[in-house]
C-alpha cells in the first residue's frame, strides 16, 4: 500500500479524466513528428518523462515497487474506460493493459491514430523509471500491451522498439 495520501502527484476534482485529452495528444504527437521527425518525438517524450513526471520518479525512488504499483493503479482508475491489471511481484511491477483507454477513445471517435502512438508509453515510462533506479520493458500495443517495471541488471536486454506494435486503424 502507498505511504502517500495519493499516489498521483497532482490533484483533480473529477474522479475520471476527460477522454478528449487523447485527441489532443494524438494531434500533438503527429505535429511534433512532422516538425522534428521520429528522433525529435522520442526526445520530447523522454523530456516529458524526465521533467513533468519528476515528482512521480521521486516517489518511486523512495517507495520502490509498491509506489510504482500504487501510481499505476491510481492512474488507470482515473482513465476513462481503461481495463488494466497491475500486479506487484517480488522483483517487478507488471501492467497488463487489456484495453488502452487512449486507443479505445481515438478509435471510438474515428480518428487517424499515429502508428507509433504506443511508443510514448515506453519513452515516457523509461524516463520516469530511470531516476528511481528502475527500467521499463513494453511488449504489444495497438490497444493492448504488457509493461514491466524492474530493476535493470547487466543481463537486462535493451527495449526493442519492434516489440511495440504500431497502431492499425
Amino acid at each position: 500500500m502507498s505511504h502517500d495520501p495519493t499516489p498521483l502527484p497532482y490533484t483533480d476534482t473529477k474522479p475520471v479524466g476527460a477522454a478528449d485529452f487523447y485527441l489532443a495528444i494524438n494531434a500533438t504527437f503527429r505535429f511534433i513528428h512532422n516538425q522534428l521527425g521520429r528522433s525529435g518525438l522520442h526526445a520530447y517524450w523522454t523530456a516529458m518523462g524526465t521533467s513533468y513526471f519528476a515528482p512521480v520518479s521521486r516517489r518511486w525512488q523512495s517507495g520502490g515497487l509498491a509506489a510504482i504499483a500504487d501510481y499505476w493503479r491510481a492512474f488507470f482508475a482515473a482513465e476513462p474506460q481503461a481495463e488494466v491489471r497491475v500486479e506487484q511481484e517480488d522483483d517487478r511491477v507488471r501492467l497488463t493493459v487489456h484495453r488502452c483507454p487512449a486507443i479505445h477513445h481515438l478509435r471510438e471517435h474515428q480518428r487517424e491514430i499515429v502508428p507509433y502512438f504506443c511508443q510514448h508509453c515506453y519513452f515516457i515510462g523509461e524516463a520516469m523509471a530511470r531516476p528511481a533506479g528502475f527500467s521499463l520493458r513494453v511488449e504489444g500495443g495497438n490497444g493492448a500491451c504488457r509493461q514491466t517495471f524492474l530493476r535493470p541488471s547487466p543481463t537486462t536486454p535493451p527495449q526493442e522498439l519492434s516489440l511495440i506494435e504500431e497502431v492499425r486503424c
